[in-house]
Parts: structure tokens; C-alpha cells; sequence
């Protein structure tokens, strides 16, 4: 029998003694801080992919850390900015460049001193810090399984072991980043370096080719295979490419899309076999994590958050 929050404090109310008794208040307190998120549902973990899925990359780790646990949400692929953020970066030097067009000189003078900023400063970070901002997840009952990082083809050798050391440190088994024919294989040689997977992203445009080229380069080289982009790019199921390669994928990106390179819909709504692929995880036991990336249009009338909890809903329906 499950109960509510409240039902939980009231009971802790009556079987202590009176003088002992927590106000009401207090007891909904303790018995919050003991319903931690589970989205892991038949063995199989769901994730999401914050903040990217809540609308902005920047949003801070404590306001992503409470979208996660209102959804239940007890697994993330985590971008790396609004850790930094909690590191202390100058939000300047992550926020992304808000022209059009290719940038001025000027502006490409000031892409370069940023840089260079960014580089001095992370390479001084103290490891302790990002322990910390372990620990208020772990605490809140949320995995840190997976990091993203953006633009990690343009990142100095130093600065890509900075990543890695980073990504260890906050607990993740993998990293993430979008897949570059010309940058998979320097990667990889970081990658086996570590002994630390990296899922490459691929779009619609990425075919099995490029990621067992990748496979080919190094042997940490994975693949974080979007199930709805391999349908609309490549007009075929990928369960076949997962079955052959399951040991080489860190995670799934879970969407709905059209084939063709149809639009991103609602799940249950497009060509994207969301129910076979998980319950194809589920059958096999791989640890393989399903995450969420909420890319439709909102419709009329919702807002992002109910959304994303009848993503969750339809994979944990999917999952029964």
C-alpha cells in the first residue's frame, strides 16, 4: 500500500510519545526528504537530459536539480555548464554567442581572449567543489550518469583531460559529445586514455558507418544513439544497431519522430519504436540508459513540465 507525504507524518505523529511528538509541519519535512525519485522502472534507468530539456543550458544545478526530483527523475545526462556555474565561471565565458552570421574580427578577437580566460580557469578549479555538487545530487537521489560537453573538438589537450577528470569526479561512466568524422578518433585517444566511454550524439544525418568508424578508432569510442534521429535519418528501426553494438552504447536518447526527417511529435505519435526498444533493454538487462530529450513543440495550453512527465509516463507504460 503506498501512501501520501502527509499520510506518512501522520502516522509518524501517532506512534511516538507525546512529549516526543514533531509538529506536523516537521514530520512532512522528514518524510519528504525520504521520498527520493525513481525512474528506473523493469530494470531499465530513464533518464533525461538536463538542462537542455528544461529550455535552457544554463539553468542553475540546484533549479535543474528540483525540475528533477518534481518529475521523479532519479538519472541525468548532465551538460557541464551549469556545473561550472556552481564552480564559480564567469557566466560570460560559457553563455553562447547571441549574433548571427559569421562573427567580426572583433568579435572573434574577444572568442579568443574568452577562451583563453575559460582555459586558465578551469585548469585552476578544485576537485573538492565539484564533489560537492555530487553529493547534493546523490543526496537528493538523482545519478549523475552522463556529462555533455559542447564543443570538446575545439578544447585544448589539457583542457579535454580537464573534462574527463571532471565528468569521474562527478560520478558519471560516460561522457557525451556530438559526433565529428575529423574529431572521434583525437577523442578516443583520450577516452582510452581515462578508460572512460564516450557517447558520441548523432542527428538525423549520422549513419551506423560513422559510429563504427568511431568504434574502429578507439576502444572507450561509444555511441549515444538517438532513437528518433536514427529513424527519420536513416528510415529503418535502430534496435538492429543496438542488438549488434549494445556494448558500445553509453546511452539512448528517447524521442519521437517522423520518418523522412519528420518533425519531433509527441510520444506515441511519430514512427520512433520507443516501447520495442525498451522493452528491449528491459529483456537483455544492458546498462543502457533511456534518456529522455524533450524536443516537440509545447501544445497550446501545457507548459514543458507536465510534457516531460507523460514522456516519463509513456516509458514507464512502455515498460510494464
Amino acid at each position: 500500500m503506498q501512501y501520501t507525504r502527509r499520510e506518512l507524518a501522520k502516522l509518524a505523529l501517532s506512534v511516538l510519545p507525546a512529549s516526543r511528538l514533531l509538529s506536523l509541519a516537521q514530520a512532512e519535512a522528514a518524510a519528504a526528504q525520504t521520498a527520493r525519485p525513481n525512474s528506473k522502472f523493469s530494470g531499465v534507468q530513464i533518464g533525461l537530459n538536463v538542462p537542455y530539456s528544461f529550455g535552457n543550458n544554463l539553468l542553475s544545478g540546484d533549479e535543474t536539480l528540483d525540475n528533477c526530483v518534481k518529475l521523479g527523475i532519479s538519472a541525468v545526462e548532465l551538460r557541464s555548464q551549469p556545473v561550472e556555474l556552481f564552480l564559480g565561471v564567469p557566466r560570460n565565458l560559457i553563455a553562447p554567442r547571441s549574433g548571427k552570421g559569421p562573427p567580426t574580427p572583433e568579435e572573434q578577437a574577444a572568442q579568443k581572449t574568452a577562451a583563453e580566460e575559460l582555459r586558465k580557469w578551469r585548469l585552476s578549479v578544485a576537485m573538492d567543489k565539484v564533489k560537492e555538487f555530487r553529493k547534493k545530487y546523490e543526496d537528493a537521489g538523482v545519478l549523475i550518469e552522463i556529462v555533455k560537453f559542447d564543443n570538446i573538438y575545439a578544447l585544448p589537450d589539457d583542457i579535454v583531460d580537464y573534462s574527463f577528470q571532471l565528468a569521474k569526479t562527478l560520478g558519471a561512466r560516460a561522457i557525451s559529445c556530438e559526433i565529428s568524422p575529423d574529431g572521434t578518433k583525437r577523442i578516443g585517444r583520450f577516452a582510452d586514455k581515462h578508460q572512460m566511454m564516450v557517447g558520441y550524439h548523432g542527428h538525423a544525418e549520422t549513419t551506423p558507418e560513422h559510429w563504427e568508424t568511431a568504434f574502429s578508432q578507439a576502444k572507450f569510442n561509444g555511441a549515444n544513439v538517438d532513437i528518433g534521429h536514427f529513424i527519420a535519418g536513416n528510415n529503418v528501426s535502430p534496435v538492429g544497431f543496438i542488438q549488434k553494438h549494445h556494448d558500445r552504447i553509453t546511452h539512448l536518447h528517447v524521442k519521437d519522430r517522423k520518418l523522412n526527417k519528420g518533425p519531433n511529435v509527441p510520444f506515441g505519435q511519430g514512427d520512433t519504436p520507443i516501447k520495442e526498444v525498451l522493452q528491449l533493454l528491459k529483456a537483455n538487462r544492458w546498462n543502457i540508459e533511456g534518456t529522455i530529450e524533450f524536443e516537440y513543440p509545447i501544445p497550446e495550453g501545457s507548459d514543458r513540465m507536465t510534457e516531460i512527465a507523460k514522456c516519463v509516463k509513456y516509458c514507464q507504460q512502455a515498460l510494464a
